[in-house]
């Protein structure tokens, strides 16, 4: 989820780019919260180090802290929606490897899910596929009207995201949904490209 209101710095882009980190953060997204000791056993890591990545996540805002579900010392965190500018960090030199490795771990993440989907969808009961959508839509657009789609997918599935973001796996008649959204253009050389 691109949220930029949360939009990613330097630092925080630095911090993400870590595979334990990157791992914590796309289990917390997909599966709701938890915690560091339910993390850990997922990703092969003892606890202390799922805490200490789970901390660092904190401190650039990635993750929160959830106090009133935690018992005693135990913490339980989600995911918080952010947002990153790619491309200036693949420009600067000082952040292009880390927004590199960024944004790869980022695409090949969204081809595993697709695949486990393509997958999963033989026993998908029917009511959930006519549910869903897998599409793909080419428009020849001027950058305004770009921006514009942009912005009204990103709110209506912005609304949908506060809406149900603290329901956990445990909700009747539910299902973990994942939705991809990507939207560029193509074709377009520093050289031909309109202003």
């Amino acid at each position: 989820m691109y949220d930029k209101t949360n939009e990613l710095d330097a630092s925080a882009l630095k911090g993400l780019a870590h595979p334990v980190r990157l791992r914590l953060l796309e289990l917390l997204d997909h599966h709701g919260p938890a915690t560091a000791t339910q993390l850990a056993a997922q990703i092969g890591e003892n606890t202390g180090s799922t805490s200490y990545h789970l901390r660092r996540l904190a401190r650039h805002g990635l993750i929160e802290d959830i106090p009133e579900r935690g018992k005693g010392k135990e913490r339980w965190w989600r995911s918080r929606a952010y947002g990153f500018d790619g491309d200036r960090f693949r420009r600067d030199p000082e952040t292009a490897d880390a927004a590199e490795f960024l944004l790869s771990e980022l695409v090949r993440q969204r081809g595993a899910e697709l695949a486990r989907w393509l997958e999963e969808s033989r026993t998908t009961p029917r009511p959930w596929i006519e549910a869903g959508a897998m599409s793909h839509t080419a428009l020849r657009l001027t950058r305004e009207e770009f921006a514009d789609l942009t912005r009204e997918i990103s709110q209506i599935l912005d609304a949908h995201h506060e809406r149900v973001r603290d329901r956990d796996e445990k909700t009747p008649d539910t299902a973990r949904v994942i939705v991809h959204f990507d939207a560029f253009p193509v074709g377009l050389g520093e050289q031909d490209a309109p202003e």
